[in-house]
């Protein structure tokens, strides 16, 4: 977490959460929703203009990779200042890219974080076809362009065994919270 954000947070402890505003989708792009997307339906419903806008500043965009985290509740959030920015989630609180490099594949999440496959605890896939990967950081979905290098990754052992098991279970089975506003609030 940035050092401003902390100050920010120390100065002003008692602002209020803010829900409905950011979510994260399934190609791990960041998307606002102001009011009128929110009137639209839930994101990601398919609604006309439910989305929002997709973000791409770039110093915007680094600022919430640095700031993204999670409660102990599983629900993520991105800490801006003081105030606590809960993210609704397509499917899942990472997306997860495959890169060659020297040493072979590597993850890199949708925040730039980047880890070994040999990081990864767990293979799912759920009923869409759509495949997870279990990293101490939590689950993530790979990326529907990376599923070749997932597919011979898993292959090459490089990968561990396919689990399968329903979308609708993954959140619970995993910790994590899809819609943080029809969560209890804390």
């Amino acid at each position: 977490m940035d050092d401003i954000v902390k100050q920010a947070m120390a100065k002003w402890p008692n602002v209020p959460a803010c829900y409905g505003w950011l979510a994260l989708d399934a190609r791990g792009q960041w998307w606002l929703r102001d009011a009128e997307a929110q009137a639209c339906g839930a994101f990601g419903s398919g609604a006309k203009g439910s989305k929002g806008h997709v973000l791409r500043h770039e110093k915007l965009l680094e600022f919430i990779a640095r700031n993204y985290l999670a409660g102990q509740d599983g629900r993520w959030f991105f800490q801006n200042g003081p105030q606590r920015v809960y993210v609704e989630l397509e499917v899942a609180p990472w997306i997860w890219r495959l890169h060659r490099a020297d040493q072979g594949l590597i993850l890199r999440s949708h925040t730039g974080m980047q880890h070994p496959l040999a990081e990864v605890q767990q293979a799912v896939m759920d009923e869409q076809g759509r495949l997870y990967l279990l990293l101490p950081q939590g689950l993530g979905m790979v990326h529907s362009l990376d599923m070749l290098d997932a597919a011979e990754a898993l292959e090459r052992a490089e990968l561990p065994e396919v689990q399968e098991l329903a979308f609708a279970q993954l959140p619970a089975q995993f910790g994590y919270v899809l819609n943080p506003e029809g969560e209890q609030k804390t």
